[in-house]
């Protein structure tokens, strides 16, 4: 029987000529990611464990992005604990304020990842690598100890559900669009401990941005991770970006699918996620009138490049709203200084908005937006539970770029078409 993309990864770091679904193997990574909240516990099970060094320096990632720049006393502990940590073990990629971005967003960035590699990160959203081809999926602080020290981890090799994306998206649908349709298709447990395989002819129209978007949220529908077909988008990205070997993995032809999705892209419409779980989507147009207090434009899932270009675009010789507090927030010190000198910044303040240093900030609550009891957000984040952003009475709402921004000039949760 014939293996999907994310089976002849694992295979083949394992070192095997095949791999099932449901078998437990042991694999070779080529990347251990940790952030400031995940990273001191790991440190923790490191020193428990007698381990006095890493398996490989450059093959460790750790970036302090959740609560950084610092926002307390014990936020301050935490990322000297891991930098202490990085200087003393000699890691090569920690990524310290001045340097970070949105760990998601920073590592394809740095050229870190590559088709073909097998990454764990100790944060759910690690799954995002898989626009590049890659299997990279979220582990414990454990996990990511025990990694630090052998190079290795274990896996339950995953079924699949391969999704045929089609046609070509109408505007103002972008790649967050795409993937709050389809979880609002399959359900947040719709893919549970499943890989999501994307491919298709429809591919062609989808960004790398795009694709980053969607495979960051591929864990929102219970996915163990998200991968697309490598063709010439992700490789001129690669090109770009990168200088390590990489390598090409594709479906065979009998590889076996829980289920097949065939998705015309030109039917999906700018799409919201209501409070307080992402699959409870609704299109714009039935969307109804929902007022707001703050919209967020930022993120691991929506802070690239692309995100500020499209909000800029609909901001630009607009105010926001004088009941709306806009928090726009470039993932990366790179895209924070291509916005700044491609005149963004001008059009965001000018506006009204206030642009914020690369962090994850308020996407978990941690600072730079929370909200207050009764308030409610629109944000291009990628979780709306009970209490996400702040106050457990507050309310999320997710959106794309392009409705996130004209929803700030209109106080009011609506498509761009509007303004």
């Amino acid at each position: 029987m014939g293996m999907t993309m994310t089976q002849k990864i694992l295979a083949e770091h394992a070192g095997l000529k095949e791999v099932k679904a449901g078998q437990l193997i042991m694999a070779k990574l080529d990347m251990v990611l940790g952030n400031d909240v995940t990273t001191p516990v790991a440190i923790n099970e490191f020193k428990r464990i007698g381990a006095d060094k890493v398996f490989d320096r450059q093959k460790i990632a750790i970036v302090p992005d959740h609560f950084t720049p610092n926002k307390d006393i014990k936020s301050a502990e935490q990322v000297k604990k891991i930098r202490e940590f990085s200087r003393q073990m000699g890691i090569v990629n920690f990524f310290e304020v001045g340097q970070m971005g949105v760990e998601h967003a920073l590592l394809p960035e740095k050229g870190l990842v590559v088709p073909g590699d097998l990454v764990i990160g100790a944060d759910s959203h690690t799954c995002t690598y898989g626009a590049l081809g890659a299997f990279s999926t979220g582990v414990g602080s454990t996990d990511m100890a025990a990694a630090m020290v052998t190079g290795e981890s274990w896996f339950k090799v995953p079924e699949a559900i391969r999704f045929i994306l089609k046609g070509k998206p109408q505007r103002w649908v972008g790649g967050k669009d795409v993937i709050l349709h389809i979880i609002g298709m399959i359900g947040v447990d719709g893919a549970l401990y499943q890989s999501m395989e994307f491919t298709g002819e429809g591919l062609k129209h989808l960004s790398m941005d795009d694709r980053f978007s969607m495979a960051n949220m591929a864990i929102e529908a219970g996915g163990k991770n998200g991968i697309f077909d490598v063709d010439e988008i992700t490789l001129s990205y690669v090109k770009e970006h990168a200088d390590k070997p990489y390598a090409i993995h594709r479906a065979d032809a009998d590889a076996e699918y829980t289920k097949t999705y065939e998705i015309d892209l030109g039917t999906i419409k700018p799409t919201v996620s209501f409070p307080h779980l992402p699959e409870n989507t609704r299109t714009i147009d039935k969307v109804g009138i929902v007022k707001l207090d703050q919209v967020v434009i930022g993120s691991c899932t929506n802070g690239r490049i692309e995100d500020m270009r499209i909000a800029a675009g609909i901001l630009k010789n607009r105010k926001v709203h004088p009941n709306i507090r806009c928090i726009i927030i470039p993932a990366t010190q790179k895209i924070w200084k291509m916005a700044m000198n491609e005149g963004l910044f001008d059009i965001f303040v000018d506006a009204g908005a206030v642009v914020s240093t690369p962090t994850c900030g308020p996407c978990l609550g941690g600072h730079m937006g929370v909200l207050a009891k009764g308030e409610r957000a629109l944000s291009t984040t990628n979780r709306n539970f009970v209490g996400r952003m702040g106050d457990p009475e507050s309310e999320v709402y997710l959106s794309g770029p392009a409705v996130a921004a004209a929803s700030a000039v209109t106080g009011r949760i609506s498509s761009p078409d509007e303004l």
